[in-house]
């Protein structure tokens, strides 16, 4: 049975040429067939030439490309050749052998050639999460071959966390195994408890671990502000590096709930941390000028490119404001994970807040997420994490 096609408009081949992962629909000329969010399409030229094949959506993304090379998408050697791939890539950058951490990312969507899939692993619970219908569609091979080809590394389990990012009301829980509600991992050594049903992205922003470890050597004799501080993975790290006082932010009760709880559990109860449930925006306009070295870690304020201008001015405004709040000497260690904002855009907003400040800024380091997060060539976008480390002269 001829499966649907997409037929490019003349001369809209060069973004396949190049081998970029995403359709667009401006560029389909003619849909033939009548495809149903999430399946499988063939990309077809306007001279009929087969040229991709991936699943479909109903979006400004109409394709999400798998394949260049092959229709063959959803068969278990094209799909365990891609997951091998990943795997080895870990494998060979030590990340199942780490001593003093337990929690990574297993496959990278476009990163891994696996667009619409994120893995992640939690100490043997692999955590799946789709992010197009296509690739949720796909997850019960997708386990079963998970299930066999990680038996090596003591897997325990498989777990769906997709709830957030399609629709239809797709709940979370268990694939295959069930290691209950809590999962706790160990990051650069310290121990961090990760809720799998309530946490945010699959439960804990593991892109930021080399970040973390960054903040634990520099974190010595300061005053640290962590804001939006979730379940405070920057705070460990500032704590682990002997932080005079840390301060977490956050405006959710149960992300500093749990926060609390991972400080005391490396720490103990008479720790110098204090969490606080607060609008971080009113918390840095009332703060006492005590701390200096503050970490910014906002959710994406542009969420795409239409809301782009109002997100830069999200971000200028807590820059601003936390280089108010900084002394002479402090640093401001801050971060978009907004894929709509570029690297230009977010130095450029960055200089507009210092001069808004009235303070003189040096960039000490650019900072991206870890290399368990790698990025493909042909799909520049993948870098979504932009982030500076910055000193107030």
């Amino acid at each position: 049975m001829t499966r649907p096609q997409l037929i490019l408009a003349p001369g809209k081949e060069k973004a396949i040429e190049r081998r970029h992962p995403w359709i667009f629909s401006g560029a389909v000329d003619q849909t033939v067939g009548h495809p149903h969010e999430g399946d499988t399409v063939d990309v077809v030229s306007s001279r009929g030439n087969w040229l991709a094949a991936g699943h479909y959506q109903h979006q400004s993304i109409a394709c999400k490309v798998l394949s260049f090379e092959t229709p063959d998408i959803d068969s278990d050697i094209f799909l365990e050749k891609r997951l091998r791939s990943a795997i080895e890539y870990r494998e060979h950058m030590g990340f199942f052998h780490m001593d003093d951490t337990n929690v990574f990312r297993l496959v990278h969507a476009e990163g891994d050639n696996m667009p619409g899939l994120v893995c992640d692993w939690y100490n043997g619970v692999l955590v799946m999460q789709a992010h197009s219908v296509g690739m949720y569609r796909l997850f019960p091979t997708l386990s079963r071959l998970f299930a066999a080809m990680l038996a090596q590394y003591g897997l325990q389990a498989i777990f769906n966390k997709s709830s957030s990012t399609l629709p239809n009301s797709i709940e979370d829980g268990y694939l295959w195994g069930d290691e209950g509600t809590e999962k706790e991992v160990k990051e650069h050594g310290c121990r961090i408890l990760v809720n799998l049903f309530e946490g945010q992205k699959t439960g804990f922003f593991i892109d930021q671990r080399e970040n973390r470890s960054l903040v634990k050597t520099l974190a010595k004799g300061h005053h640290v502000l962590n804001c939006f501080g979730y379940t405070g993975g920057f705070s460990l790290a500032a704590l682990a590096g002997d932080a005079t006082m840390v301060e977490t932010v956050d405006i959710s009760k149960r992300a500093i709930d749990m926060c609390n709880r991972n400080v005391n559990i490396n720490f103990g109860t008479a720790a110098p941390h204090v969490g606080v449930v607060a609008d971080v925006v009113r918390h840095l306009d009332a703060t006492d000028h005590r701390f200096d070295f503050i970490i910014l870690d906002p959710p994406a304020f542009a969420k795409n490119h239409r809301s782009l201008q109002q997100g830069l001015r999200g971000y200028r405004s807590i820059n601003q404001r936390a280089m108010e709040a900084l002394p002479a000497g402090g640093l401001l260690m801050t971060f978009s994970c907004s894929q709509a904002v570029s690297a230009d855009d977010f130095q450029t907003m960055i200089f507009t807040a210092a001069m808004n400040a009235g303070k003189r800024v040096r960039i000490v380091r650019r900072l991206t997420h870890a290399p368990d997060h790698p990025v493909s060539i042909h799909h520049p976008e993948g870098e979504y994490l932009k982030g500076l480390l910055l000193q107030i002269e």
